[in-house]
Protein backbone atom coordinates (compact mmCIF):
# COMPACT_ATOMS: atom_id res chain seq x y z
CA UNK A 1 0.00 0.00 0.00
CA UNK A 2 0.90 3.30 -0.60
CA UNK A 3 0.44 5.82 2.35
CA UNK A 4 3.90 5.87 4.40
CA UNK A 5 4.60 4.77 7.92
CA UNK A 6 7.62 4.29 10.15
CA UNK A 7 7.76 1.08 12.14
CA UNK A 8 9.53 1.74 15.27
CA UNK A 9 12.54 -0.58 16.93
CA UNK A 10 11.07 -3.67 17.90
CA UNK A 11 12.93 -5.65 20.87
CA UNK A 12 13.45 -9.46 20.54
CA UNK A 13 10.56 -11.30 21.02
CA UNK A 14 9.85 -14.91 22.29
CA UNK A 15 7.48 -17.42 20.92
CA UNK A 16 4.07 -17.03 21.10
CA UNK A 17 1.99 -20.05 22.49
CA UNK A 18 -1.77 -20.75 23.16
CA UNK A 19 -4.54 -22.91 22.79
CA UNK A 20 -3.71 -25.28 19.66
CA UNK A 21 -6.02 -23.57 17.39
CA UNK A 22 -8.64 -20.45 17.50
CA UNK A 23 -11.97 -21.88 18.44
CA UNK A 24 -14.89 -21.12 15.42
CA UNK A 25 -17.31 -18.85 17.16
CA UNK A 26 -20.40 -19.00 14.68
CA UNK A 27 -20.47 -21.80 11.58
CA UNK A 28 -19.21 -19.73 8.75
CA UNK A 29 -21.64 -19.79 5.44
CA UNK A 30 -20.67 -22.27 2.49
CA UNK A 31 -23.16 -21.00 -0.11
CA UNK A 32 -19.90 -19.03 -1.81
CA UNK A 33 -17.45 -21.58 -3.95
CA UNK A 34 -14.37 -21.53 -3.13
CA UNK A 35 -11.62 -20.13 -5.39
CA UNK A 36 -9.18 -22.66 -7.26
CA UNK A 37 -6.62 -23.10 -9.35
CA UNK A 38 -6.36 -24.78 -13.21
CA UNK A 39 -3.43 -23.99 -14.96
CA UNK A 40 -2.73 -20.46 -15.43
CA UNK A 41 -6.29 -19.27 -14.62
CA UNK A 42 -8.15 -19.24 -11.06
CA UNK A 43 -11.96 -20.85 -11.47
CA UNK A 44 -14.81 -20.50 -9.67
CA UNK A 45 -16.16 -24.64 -9.66
CA UNK A 46 -16.13 -25.11 -14.05
CA UNK A 47 -16.41 -21.42 -14.83
CA UNK A 48 -13.30 -19.21 -15.20
CA UNK A 49 -12.80 -16.40 -12.57
CA UNK A 50 -11.06 -13.20 -13.30
CA UNK A 51 -10.66 -11.10 -10.48
CA UNK A 52 -12.53 -7.59 -10.68
CA UNK A 53 -11.85 -6.05 -7.43
CA UNK A 54 -9.53 -3.41 -5.26
CA UNK A 55 -7.14 -2.63 -2.25
CA UNK A 56 -8.81 -2.25 1.07
CA UNK A 57 -7.14 -0.62 4.06
CA UNK A 58 -9.66 2.50 5.14
CA UNK A 59 -6.71 4.60 7.55
CA UNK A 60 -3.57 3.09 5.30
CA UNK A 61 -0.67 1.73 7.21
CA UNK A 62 -0.37 4.55 9.54
CA UNK A 63 -3.86 3.54 11.23
CA UNK A 64 -3.46 -0.73 11.04
CA UNK A 65 -7.08 -0.75 11.44
CA UNK A 66 -8.34 -4.44 10.88
CA UNK A 67 -11.72 -3.45 8.46
CA UNK A 68 -12.85 -7.17 8.58
CA UNK A 69 -13.03 -7.28 12.72
CA UNK A 70 -15.44 -4.13 12.91
CA UNK A 71 -18.93 -4.68 11.61
CA UNK A 72 -19.56 -0.69 12.09
CA UNK A 73 -16.40 -0.47 9.17
CA UNK A 74 -16.71 -3.16 7.17
CA UNK A 75 -20.85 -3.03 6.45
CA UNK A 76 -20.87 -0.14 5.69
CA UNK A 77 -18.09 -0.73 2.57
CA UNK A 78 -19.79 -4.03 1.32
CA UNK A 79 -22.66 -1.53 0.56
CA UNK A 80 -20.45 0.14 -1.66
CA UNK A 81 -18.79 -2.88 -2.93
CA UNK A 82 -22.06 -4.32 -3.92
CA UNK A 83 -22.99 -0.73 -5.83
CA UNK A 84 -19.38 -0.85 -7.44
CA UNK A 85 -20.05 -4.40 -8.39
CA UNK A 86 -16.19 -5.85 -7.59
CA UNK A 87 -16.10 -9.66 -6.31
CA UNK A 88 -12.72 -9.41 -4.46
CA UNK A 89 -11.01 -7.23 -1.87
CA UNK A 90 -7.31 -6.93 -0.40
CA UNK A 91 -6.85 -6.54 3.03
CA UNK A 92 -3.31 -5.82 3.60
CA UNK A 93 -3.36 -6.18 7.62
CA UNK A 94 -5.67 -8.00 9.91
CA UNK A 95 -6.34 -8.75 13.77
CA UNK A 96 -5.70 -12.71 13.79
CA UNK A 97 -6.72 -12.46 17.70
CA UNK A 98 -10.42 -11.76 16.61
CA UNK A 99 -13.45 -12.81 15.69
CA UNK A 100 -14.17 -11.95 11.71
CA UNK A 101 -17.12 -14.04 11.54
CA UNK A 102 -19.89 -11.12 10.57
CA UNK A 103 -18.21 -9.36 8.13
CA UNK A 104 -16.50 -12.35 6.34
CA UNK A 105 -20.38 -13.82 5.88
CA UNK A 106 -21.40 -10.42 5.05
CA UNK A 107 -18.85 -10.46 2.12
CA UNK A 108 -19.85 -13.79 1.00
CA UNK A 109 -23.28 -13.03 1.00
CA UNK A 110 -22.53 -10.20 -1.28
CA UNK A 111 -20.41 -12.81 -3.48
CA UNK A 112 -17.20 -11.57 -2.32
CA UNK A 113 -14.05 -12.94 -2.06
CA UNK A 114 -11.13 -11.84 0.40
CA UNK A 115 -7.17 -11.85 -0.76
CA UNK A 116 -5.01 -11.34 2.75
CA UNK A 117 -1.97 -10.84 2.98
CA UNK A 118 -0.37 -12.86 5.80
CA UNK A 119 2.16 -10.36 7.42
CA UNK A 120 1.53 -6.87 9.10
CA UNK A 121 3.77 -4.04 9.98
CA UNK A 122 5.18 -6.03 13.64
CA UNK A 123 5.23 -9.55 12.03
CA UNK A 124 7.38 -9.59 8.38
CA UNK A 125 10.46 -9.79 7.09
CA UNK A 126 13.28 -7.06 7.42
CA UNK A 127 15.34 -6.47 4.99
CA UNK A 128 18.38 -5.70 6.90
CA UNK A 129 18.23 -9.19 8.49
CA UNK A 130 16.07 -11.37 6.42
CA UNK A 131 17.58 -14.54 7.78
CA UNK A 132 16.90 -13.25 11.88
CA UNK A 133 13.20 -12.34 10.77
CA UNK A 134 12.78 -15.31 9.25
CA UNK A 135 11.85 -16.69 12.96
CA UNK A 136 9.48 -18.44 14.79
CA UNK A 137 7.26 -15.68 16.26
CA UNK A 138 6.94 -14.60 12.69
CA UNK A 139 5.62 -17.73 11.40
CA UNK A 140 3.55 -18.18 14.63
CA UNK A 141 1.91 -14.84 13.59
CA UNK A 142 1.71 -16.32 9.81
CA UNK A 143 -0.12 -19.68 10.79
CA UNK A 144 -1.98 -17.67 13.30
CA UNK A 145 -3.72 -15.71 10.34
CA UNK A 146 -4.20 -18.56 8.15
CA UNK A 147 -6.14 -20.23 11.24
CA UNK A 148 -7.79 -16.97 11.74
CA UNK A 149 -9.69 -17.41 7.90
CA UNK A 150 -9.20 -20.55 6.90
CA UNK A 151 -12.80 -21.68 7.68
CA UNK A 152 -14.06 -18.94 5.21
CA UNK A 153 -15.18 -20.50 1.78
CA UNK A 154 -14.81 -16.48 0.22
CA UNK A 155 -11.18 -16.60 1.62
CA UNK A 156 -9.54 -16.77 -1.77
CA UNK A 157 -5.80 -16.75 -1.70
CA UNK A 158 -3.28 -15.50 1.13
CA UNK A 159 0.17 -13.17 0.28
CA UNK A 160 3.27 -14.51 1.60
CA UNK A 161 4.73 -11.10 1.07
CA UNK A 162 4.38 -7.36 -0.73
CA UNK A 163 7.10 -6.25 -2.74
CA UNK A 164 9.92 -7.32 -0.25
CA UNK A 165 12.18 -7.25 -3.52
CA UNK A 166 12.68 -3.96 -4.78
CA UNK A 167 14.79 -1.98 -7.32
CA UNK A 168 17.98 -2.09 -5.52
CA UNK A 169 19.89 -5.32 -5.86
CA UNK A 170 20.75 -6.34 -2.30
CA UNK A 171 17.32 -6.09 -1.85
CA UNK A 172 17.05 -9.89 -3.75
CA UNK A 173 18.54 -11.60 -0.91
CA UNK A 174 15.75 -11.42 0.82
CA UNK A 175 14.16 -13.73 -1.76
CA UNK A 176 15.14 -16.91 -0.25
CA UNK A 177 12.88 -16.19 2.76
CA UNK A 178 9.91 -15.02 1.40
CA UNK A 179 10.09 -18.39 -0.99
CA UNK A 180 10.29 -20.07 2.12
CA UNK A 181 7.60 -18.39 3.92
CA UNK A 182 5.37 -19.10 0.71
CA UNK A 183 6.54 -22.58 1.01
CA UNK A 184 5.48 -22.94 5.14
CA UNK A 185 2.54 -21.39 4.47
CA UNK A 186 1.21 -24.10 2.11
CA UNK A 187 3.05 -26.86 4.21
CA UNK A 188 0.56 -25.27 7.01
CA UNK A 189 -2.84 -25.26 5.31
CA UNK A 190 -1.94 -28.93 4.31
CA UNK A 191 -0.79 -30.17 7.54
CA UNK A 192 -3.92 -28.85 9.48
CA UNK A 193 -6.36 -30.18 7.16
CA UNK A 194 -7.45 -26.97 5.34
CA UNK A 195 -8.63 -26.76 1.69
CA UNK A 196 -6.45 -26.23 -0.53
CA UNK A 197 -6.03 -22.25 -0.11
CA UNK A 198 -3.71 -20.61 -2.49
CA UNK A 199 -0.22 -18.96 -1.74
CA UNK A 200 1.80 -16.57 -3.51
CA UNK A 201 3.43 -13.50 -3.25
CA UNK A 202 2.79 -9.29 -4.74
CA UNK A 203 5.69 -8.23 -6.36
CA UNK A 204 6.78 -4.59 -6.67
CA UNK A 205 7.18 -3.59 -10.01
CA UNK A 206 10.84 -3.14 -10.99
CA UNK A 207 12.09 -3.74 -14.55
CA UNK A 208 15.36 -5.32 -13.81
CA UNK A 209 14.35 -8.15 -11.81
CA UNK A 210 10.27 -8.56 -12.19
CA UNK A 211 10.51 -11.60 -14.92
CA UNK A 212 13.50 -12.86 -11.97
CA UNK A 213 11.46 -12.53 -9.17
CA UNK A 214 8.31 -13.89 -11.28
CA UNK A 215 10.23 -17.28 -12.53
CA UNK A 216 11.77 -17.55 -8.96
CA UNK A 217 8.86 -18.49 -6.89
CA UNK A 218 7.70 -20.65 -9.77
CA UNK A 219 10.52 -22.26 -9.94
CA UNK A 220 11.60 -25.63 -8.06
CA UNK A 221 9.28 -29.07 -6.52
CA UNK A 222 5.83 -28.45 -5.91
CA UNK A 223 6.08 -27.77 -2.84
CA UNK A 224 8.38 -24.48 -3.51
CA UNK A 225 6.67 -23.26 -5.65
CA UNK A 226 4.16 -20.72 -5.73
CA UNK A 227 0.24 -21.01 -6.69
CA UNK A 228 0.54 -17.75 -8.39
CA UNK A 229 2.43 -14.94 -8.98
CA UNK A 230 0.93 -11.15 -8.73
CA UNK A 231 2.37 -7.94 -9.34
CA UNK A 232 1.86 -3.99 -8.19
CA UNK A 233 1.80 -2.23 -12.05
CA UNK A 234 0.78 1.51 -12.68
CA UNK A 235 2.76 1.87 -16.01
CA UNK A 236 -1.10 2.51 -17.37
CA UNK A 237 -1.40 6.48 -16.56
CA UNK A 238 -4.65 7.24 -18.70
CA UNK A 239 -3.08 5.37 -21.66
CA UNK A 240 -3.56 2.47 -23.60
CA UNK A 241 -2.47 -1.18 -23.70
CA UNK A 242 0.66 -0.40 -26.00
CA UNK A 243 1.40 3.44 -24.85
CA UNK A 244 1.51 1.59 -20.94
CA UNK A 245 3.77 -1.16 -22.33
CA UNK A 246 1.22 -3.68 -21.38
CA UNK A 247 1.81 -5.62 -24.41
CA UNK A 248 5.24 -6.30 -23.76
CA UNK A 249 4.57 -7.58 -20.22
CA UNK A 250 1.72 -9.68 -21.56
CA UNK A 251 4.29 -11.02 -24.77
CA UNK A 252 7.00 -11.63 -21.68
CA UNK A 253 4.57 -14.06 -19.46
CA UNK A 254 2.59 -15.70 -22.07
CA UNK A 255 4.42 -19.35 -21.20
CA UNK A 256 4.35 -18.68 -17.36
CA UNK A 257 2.68 -21.33 -15.64
CA UNK A 258 0.62 -19.94 -12.82
CA UNK A 259 -1.89 -17.28 -12.68
CA UNK A 260 -0.86 -14.13 -12.93
CA UNK A 261 -3.07 -11.40 -11.57
CA UNK A 262 -2.36 -7.26 -10.80
CA UNK A 263 -2.20 -6.57 -7.01
CA UNK A 264 -2.72 -3.25 -7.43
CA UNK A 265 -2.99 -0.55 -10.68
CA UNK A 266 -4.41 2.56 -10.87
CA UNK A 267 -1.94 5.59 -11.61
CA UNK A 268 -3.22 8.80 -10.48
CA UNK A 269 -1.01 11.22 -12.43
CA UNK A 270 -4.16 11.82 -14.52
CA UNK A 271 -7.74 12.09 -13.87
CA UNK A 272 -8.46 8.49 -13.72
CA UNK A 273 -11.27 6.48 -15.92
CA UNK A 274 -10.22 2.90 -15.23
CA UNK A 275 -9.49 2.49 -19.13
CA UNK A 276 -7.58 -0.68 -18.06
CA UNK A 277 -10.45 -2.99 -17.62
CA UNK A 278 -11.07 -2.98 -21.32
CA UNK A 279 -7.44 -5.02 -21.52
CA UNK A 280 -7.78 -6.68 -18.55
CA UNK A 281 -10.91 -8.27 -19.61
CA UNK A 282 -9.97 -8.80 -23.56
CA UNK A 283 -8.22 -11.81 -25.09
CA UNK A 284 -5.36 -9.18 -25.32
CA UNK A 285 -4.44 -10.11 -21.60
CA UNK A 286 -6.86 -12.99 -21.05
CA UNK A 287 -4.74 -15.69 -21.77
CA UNK A 288 -2.27 -14.72 -19.16
CA UNK A 289 -3.75 -12.70 -16.52
CA UNK A 290 -6.29 -13.45 -14.19
CA UNK A 291 -7.44 -9.52 -13.62
CA UNK A 292 -6.61 -7.11 -11.15
CA UNK A 293 -7.25 -5.04 -8.26
CA UNK A 294 -7.34 -1.24 -7.90
CA UNK A 295 -5.85 1.06 -5.97
CA UNK A 296 -7.09 2.17 -3.54
CA UNK A 297 -11.44 2.14 -2.55
CA UNK A 298 -10.64 4.83 0.89
CA UNK A 299 -8.97 8.22 0.22
CA UNK A 300 -5.62 8.60 2.28
CA UNK A 301 -2.65 11.21 1.87
CA UNK A 302 -1.62 9.80 -1.32
CA UNK A 303 -4.86 10.53 -2.98
CA UNK A 304 -5.53 7.49 -4.47
CA UNK A 305 -9.14 6.82 -3.04
CA UNK A 306 -12.38 7.14 -4.33
CA UNK A 307 -14.82 7.06 -0.90
CA UNK A 308 -13.88 9.33 1.39
CA UNK A 309 -14.59 8.22 5.65
CA UNK A 310 -15.41 11.28 6.94
CA UNK A 311 -12.91 11.52 10.32
CA UNK A 312 -11.06 8.75 9.20
CA UNK A 313 -8.32 10.74 7.30
CA UNK A 314 -4.66 11.00 8.21
CA UNK A 315 -4.42 7.32 9.63
CA UNK A 316 -7.47 8.04 12.22
CA UNK A 317 -7.89 4.21 14.50
CA UNK A 318 -11.90 5.65 13.99
CA UNK A 319 -12.90 3.93 10.26
CA UNK A 320 -16.74 4.34 11.45
CA UNK A 321 -17.87 7.77 9.65
CA UNK A 322 -20.11 8.47 6.45
CA UNK A 323 -18.97 6.85 3.53
CA UNK A 324 -18.90 9.77 0.92
CA UNK A 325 -18.18 8.56 -2.87
CA UNK A 326 -16.02 10.86 -4.81
CA UNK A 327 -15.97 11.64 -8.77
CA UNK A 328 -13.57 8.24 -9.49
CA UNK A 329 -16.28 6.13 -7.50
CA UNK A 330 -18.67 6.37 -10.30
CA UNK A 331 -16.00 6.19 -13.05
CA UNK A 332 -14.50 2.81 -11.44
CA UNK A 333 -18.56 1.26 -11.48
CA UNK A 334 -18.98 2.69 -14.71
CA UNK A 335 -15.79 1.15 -15.97
CA UNK A 336 -17.01 -2.34 -14.38
CA UNK A 337 -19.78 -1.92 -16.15
CA UNK A 338 -18.61 -1.28 -19.55
CA UNK A 339 -15.88 -4.04 -19.47
CA UNK A 340 -17.39 -7.22 -18.06
CA UNK A 341 -15.93 -10.31 -17.34
CA UNK A 342 -15.44 -12.79 -20.64
CA UNK A 343 -18.13 -15.26 -20.55
CA UNK A 344 -15.30 -18.10 -21.88
CA UNK A 345 -12.25 -19.19 -20.43
CA UNK A 346 -10.48 -16.35 -21.93
CA UNK A 347 -7.74 -19.06 -23.40
CA UNK A 348 -6.10 -19.79 -20.76
CA UNK A 349 -3.54 -22.15 -20.43
CA UNK A 350 -5.07 -25.53 -18.61
CA UNK A 351 -1.48 -26.89 -18.01
CA UNK A 352 0.79 -25.58 -14.99
CA UNK A 353 4.30 -26.01 -15.08
CA UNK A 354 7.48 -24.77 -13.44
CA UNK A 355 9.97 -22.29 -14.46
CA UNK A 356 13.74 -22.62 -14.35
CA UNK A 357 15.30 -20.25 -11.46
CA UNK A 358 16.68 -17.45 -12.94
CA UNK A 359 20.76 -17.39 -12.93
CA UNK A 360 22.42 -14.75 -10.41
CA UNK A 361 23.27 -11.51 -12.81
CA UNK A 362 23.54 -7.77 -12.34
CA UNK A 363 20.43 -7.16 -11.40
CA UNK A 364 19.89 -10.69 -9.23
CA UNK A 365 21.41 -11.36 -6.23
CA UNK A 366 20.40 -15.04 -5.39
CA UNK A 367 23.27 -17.77 -6.23
CA UNK A 368 21.46 -20.95 -4.59
CA UNK A 369 18.04 -22.59 -5.30
CA UNK A 370 17.79 -24.07 -2.14
CA UNK A 371 15.59 -22.29 0.92
CA UNK A 372 16.55 -21.68 4.20
CA UNK A 373 14.92 -24.69 6.91
CA UNK A 374 11.64 -23.82 9.12
CA UNK A 375 12.83 -22.54 12.30
CA UNK A 376 12.87 -25.11 14.77
CA UNK A 377 10.56 -24.00 17.01
CA UNK A 378 7.84 -23.41 13.98
CA UNK A 379 7.80 -26.90 13.29
CA UNK A 380 5.50 -27.99 15.92
CA UNK A 381 2.85 -25.62 14.54
CA UNK A 382 1.81 -28.49 11.73
CA UNK A 383 0.72 -30.89 13.86
CA UNK A 384 -0.20 -28.26 17.66
CA UNK A 385 -1.67 -25.57 15.52
CA UNK A 386 -0.42 -21.65 15.31
CA UNK A 387 -2.68 -20.96 19.17
CA UNK A 388 -3.77 -17.61 19.81
CA UNK A 389 -2.49 -14.97 17.69
CA UNK A 390 -0.45 -11.85 18.60
CA UNK A 391 -2.78 -9.73 16.58
CA UNK A 392 -2.08 -6.28 15.48
CA UNK A 393 -0.23 -5.03 18.67
CA UNK A 394 1.99 -7.57 19.81
CA UNK A 395 5.57 -7.90 20.65
CA UNK A 396 6.56 -7.93 16.90
CA UNK A 397 9.33 -10.24 15.41
CA UNK A 398 11.47 -9.33 13.69
CA UNK A 399 14.62 -8.73 16.01
CA UNK A 400 13.72 -12.39 17.11
CA UNK A 401 17.01 -13.64 16.08
CA UNK A 402 17.53 -16.23 18.66
CA UNK A 403 14.76 -18.03 17.34
CA UNK A 404 15.73 -17.30 13.63
CA UNK A 405 16.13 -20.55 11.31
CA UNK A 406 18.64 -23.22 12.51
CA UNK A 407 19.96 -22.72 9.18
CA UNK A 408 23.06 -20.86 9.13
CA UNK A 409 24.46 -18.32 6.44
CA UNK A 410 24.55 -20.77 3.20
CA UNK A 411 23.18 -23.35 4.91
CA UNK A 412 19.44 -23.71 2.68
CA UNK A 413 16.90 -26.64 2.69
CA UNK A 414 16.38 -28.68 -0.20
CA UNK A 415 13.09 -29.61 -0.83
CA UNK A 416 13.17 -33.22 0.70
CA UNK A 417 14.23 -31.51 4.10
CA UNK A 418 18.13 -32.08 3.47
CA UNK A 419 20.83 -29.23 4.04
CA UNK A 420 23.79 -28.27 2.13
CA UNK A 421 25.92 -25.35 2.80
CA UNK A 422 28.08 -25.19 -0.73
CA UNK A 423 26.43 -21.22 -0.85
CA UNK A 424 28.42 -19.83 1.59
CA UNK A 425 29.16 -16.65 0.50
CA UNK A 426 25.31 -15.28 -1.02
CA UNK A 427 24.35 -15.80 2.63
CA UNK A 428 26.83 -14.42 3.95
CA UNK A 429 25.79 -11.66 1.93
CA UNK A 430 22.08 -12.28 3.27
CA UNK A 431 22.86 -11.73 6.88
CA UNK A 432 24.63 -8.61 5.96
CA UNK A 433 23.24 -5.06 6.06
CA UNK A 434 20.80 -4.89 3.43
CA UNK A 435 21.69 -0.81 3.06
CA UNK A 436 18.18 -0.22 2.26
CA UNK A 437 15.33 0.80 4.72
CA UNK A 438 13.93 -2.33 6.83
CA UNK A 439 11.03 -2.31 5.33
CA UNK A 440 8.93 -1.61 2.03
CA UNK A 441 5.33 -0.44 1.38
CA UNK A 442 3.23 -1.88 -1.39
CA UNK A 443 2.68 0.20 -4.64
CA UNK A 444 5.68 1.50 -6.54
CA UNK A 445 9.24 2.30 -5.24
CA UNK A 446 9.45 3.85 -2.16
CA UNK A 447 12.52 5.43 -0.86
CA UNK A 448 14.16 5.47 3.23
CA UNK A 449 11.04 4.75 5.65
CA UNK A 450 9.35 3.65 3.74
CA UNK A 451 6.88 -0.03 5.15
CA UNK A 452 6.01 -3.32 3.42
CA UNK A 453 5.10 -6.58 4.36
Amino acid sequence: MKSLALVSALAATNAVHGSLAASVRHKPRAEIEPITIKGNAFFQGNKRFYIRGLDYQPGGSSANVDPLADPKICLKDIEKFKKLGINVIRVYSTDNSKDHDECMNALADAGIYVVLDANNPLYSINRNDPHGSYNTPYLQSVFATIDAFAKYPNTMAFFSGNEVIHDLKNTTLTAPYVKATDRDMRAYIKARGYRKIPVGYSAADVSTNRMQTAHYFNCGSDEERSDFFAFNDYSWCTSDFVTSGWNKKVEAFKDYGIPIFLSEYGCNHNKRNFGELESLMHRNMTSVYSGGLMYEYSMEENKYGIVQIKGGEKGSKDQTGERIELEEFAAFANALKKYPAPDDDGGYNPVSKASACPPADDHWDVHTEKLPAMPEGARKFLKEGAGKGPGLNGPGSQWAVDQASSSTPGTFEDSDGSSDSSDSDESAAVRGTVGYAAFVISGVAMLLGALAW
